[in-house]
């Protein structure tokens, strides 16, 4: 492992930075468990410490797949991520090329399109070649290949003792397989198909001669299959060709079928750029399961099933797609905690952390096979379903996972208050599991005002709000389910709660909530944006809020793209960190919908104009796990973190978050109702359409158009029984 900044600290988890390990502006596609990171060309060099490859299951299945034209590469006309059909789509031409100090063949007589899509463990790739030139081009044409069969840990950075048996390739006519004998008893194959046939097929290279007459094509199609079988299973060579790689997930067109069904447009085409990016980059990140969709974390670290990022992502967007937060919460009921298992950081009723198919995981080498270890997740699942609810009136599907509510409840008594005094508090069981259980889990990002790092048991901010939100849901599901007395014992939990809160950890000096308890209860006077979270779960007094939104809104925390973590002059900011002074999407649509909440649209809309700006700045308009924390400059973007997971799920549904936050929306399905309370449009937009927002079987298109002091709302279309209120 490199040295990292924070020797004394467990690192175990760090992810290695030491080279441009997402590249120059990174290529993504996914679909299930498998993924691809490519270069611009739509290469694969994956070296010594980039995250390149095709992944499958949390394995690098490739990683060597370059295309040189007579010798180098050819040169690089356009590329992008066609949106609605999660293609890669790459222009490229060949440059000058000489013989013998001559000028042999000019550059841009041939044109290749490259294209590539994804299938559950395959790739398809086809290289199009065509002549536009007035004489035959014959160019010798050579793809470098190679497969390490990494775990997505050792990509990360994470040093192993030990590795399986790499096999020497088989070869086959068309085809050549690479395989590997894990550890864990299981037998990885990368098999690849070439049509037409090669020249040459060897365990480093395939080999073509490119004959292309004046006007005339050439195609190439490339077939990559992923398999994982028992060590001692026979693996064949691929037989029948694969027909389609389509996402069988999606409707057609990429976007799953409840996503698909509402549409946002607005006068601003900039705005819908980013709008459109971001709903299809979650619809790429979900993924079918046996329970409905879930959104996968990000790529490339995280592209798995995270409880807390999944809720998050799901809350967010809940407005425009309920389906996608039915899906998160079947899934987390199946999979929710049943015994103590302290080396998964686990006990009843606690949701799941994440979950992970990799060598490493299977081996126990990292604890992330079926991992607990964090702190809120359990609470916002309760979140979750009480928001659902209030968004569908589905109580038929709250019968199904209410024993999960009750799990996660007890969960709440018997093992997050660790020591009786009403908060919920965290210390890890597992040796090799997370040290710190919150949504910031760097090890350094718990600390005091003079920088010392906290002790468990640690009882964060937010997630003390999480708690006091998850009673009121709770309470609410309750009563609707005919539990009278429990729902009354569940408000009075939530009212005593929030006493305590505002007595523990507000800081009059900071204006603003201590960002966490430690274990000895002394606050960490740390000026965070985690205080944010409170605003948004509704558990501050009026006048906290007001001091709260201030600080969150000053100088030393926003950025002028968004709220930092921590702010500048605390003990260990640094705008370059993971958790301790960047800036997050999620947390400021968390923020931001906080702020909407308790009347201060000012801060919403200042929010909001900074993620549209930072947008407009980045590659594909797509926003980042995070960026550094670093003052907005004049005619420049925000700083890169180098080792951001794009897309991040919870990330790209921020747009969603703020936009509901901005048009006050709320729904009462018993009552038949869509209530819009003060809307108000981002900065730059004039005008913004809704069709087909649904609540239950009908559905309405809305238009809003801004006025001098006020947003107007039309109805265009009404189907169904439905009715739609404005409140000022």
């Amino acid at each position: 492992m490199p040295d990292t900044v924070h020797p004394h600290l467990d690192n175990r988890f760090h992810i290695a930075a030491t080279a441009e390990v997402m590249g120059t502006r990174p290529r993504v596609l996914k679909c299930g468990d498998t993924f691809g990171v490519f270069d611009l060309r739509g290469d694969i060099r994956s070296g010594a410490h980039t995250a390149e490859g095709l992944f499958y299951e949390d394995t690098r299945f490739l990683s060597e797949f370059s295309l040189s034209i007579a010798g180098g590469p050819p040169m690089l006309l356009g590329s992008t991520v066609i949106t609605r059909t999660t293609t890669l789509s790459v222009d490229l031409t060949n440059p000058d090329i000489f013989r013998s100090g001559e000028l042999a063949v000019a550059r841009e007589l041939l044109h290749l399109l490259r294209t590539k899509t994804l299938g559950h463990g395959l790739c398809r790739e086809t290289l199009r070649f065509r002549n536009y030139g007035d004489r035959a081009v014959s160019l010798p044409m050579r793809i470098e290949l190679g497969a390490d069969f990494r775990d997505i840990f050792e990509v990360r950075g994470q040093h192993r003792s030990r590795r399986g048996h790499t096999r020497t390739p088989r070869i086959d006519g068309d085809r050549i397989e690479f395989a590997y004998e894990g550890c864990d008893g299981r037998l990885r194959s990368t098999q690849l198909r070439f049509a037409p046939p090669p020249e040459r097929i060897a365990a480093e290279e395939v080999l073509y001669r490119l004959a292309v007459a004046p006007g005339e094509e050439f195609t190439i199609t490339i077939e990559t299959r992923c398999t994982v079988l028992p060590l001692r299973s026979p693996v064949a060579m691929m037989g029948t060709p694969i027909v389609t790689v389509a996402n069988p997930q999606s409707s057609g067109d990429g976007i799953p079928p409840s996503a698909a069904e509402i549409e946002i447009e607005t006068s601003n085409q900039s705005f819908n750029e980013w709008l459109e990016r971001s709903r299809c980059d979650l619809a790429m990140l979900t993924t079918m399961t046996p329970h409905g969709p879930y959104p996968y974390a990000g790529i490339p670290w995280f592209s798995t099933p995270f409880g807390r990022d999944g809720i998050i992502a799901a809350l967010l967007g809940l407005w425009a797609d309920p389906a996608l937060a039915k899906g998160v919460l079947g899934f987390l009921a199946a999979t929710q905690a049943t015994v103590k298992d302290p080396r998964r950081d686990a006990a009843p009723g606690k949701i799941l952390h994440e979950t992970r198919k990799g060598e490493m995981a299977n081996l126990g080498e990292v604890p992330f096979a079926r991992y607990y270890g964090s702190i809120d997740g359990t609470l916002l699942f309760i979140m979750l379903a009480g928001a659902y609810w209030e968004r569908t009136d589905d109580l038929a599907f709250i019968r199904t996972i209410w024993p999960n509510i009750l799990a996660a409840l007890d969960w709440m008594e018997r093992y997050g208050d660790r020591d009786g005094d009403g908060f919920i508090e965290y210390g890890r069981d597992s040796e090799n599991g997370l040290r710190n259980q919150g949504w910031k889990d760097s090890e350094d990002s718990i600390f005091h005002a003079d920088g010392r790092l906290a002790e468990t048991p640690i009882a964060l901010c937010e997630v003390q709000a999480y708690a006091y939100a998850a009673r009121l849901h709770a309470a609410a599901l309750a009563q609707a389910l005919g539990e009278p007395q429990r729902a009354a014992a569940l408000l009075g939990e939530a009212v005593l709660l929030r006493r305590r809160f505002a007595a523990a950890f507000w800081c009059e000096e900071l204006g603003t909530y201590a960002l966490a308890l430690d274990g000895a209860k002394r606050p960490c006077r740390v000026r965070s944006s985690n205080a944010g979270h409170a605003l948004f779960c509704g558990i501050a007094a009026d006048e906290h809020a007001r001091r709260v939104a201030a600080t969150l809104m000053a100088d030393p925390s926003f950025s002028g793209w968004g709220v930092r973590t921590i702010a500048t002059g605390e003990s260990r900011y640094n705008p370059m960190s993971y958790h301790n002074g960047s800036v997050w999407p999620h947390d400021n649509g968390i923020i931001g919908a906080g702020l909407a909440r308790y009347g201060h649209r000012d801060g919403l809309h200042s929010i909001l104009a900074g993620m549209f700006a930072a947008s407009v700045f980045l590659d594909q308009h797509r926003l980042p796990e995070l960026f550094c924390g670093f003052p907005r400059r004049p005619g420049m973007g925000p700083v890169a973190y180098p080792v951001a997971c794009i897309p991040q799920a919870w990330s790209s549904a921020t747009v969603l978050g703020l936009l509901g936050a901005g048009l006050g929306i709320s729904f009462e399905p018993r009552a038949r109702q869509i209530r819009f309370r003060r809307p108000s449009l981002p900065a730059g937009v004039s005008e913004l359409h809704l069709r087909r927002l649904r609540l239950g079987d009908a559905s309405v298109d809305l238009l809003f158009r801004q006025h001098t002091t006020d947003v107007a709302m039309n109805v265009i279309r009404r189907e169904g029984e439905i009715e739609v209120t404005l409140t000022s």
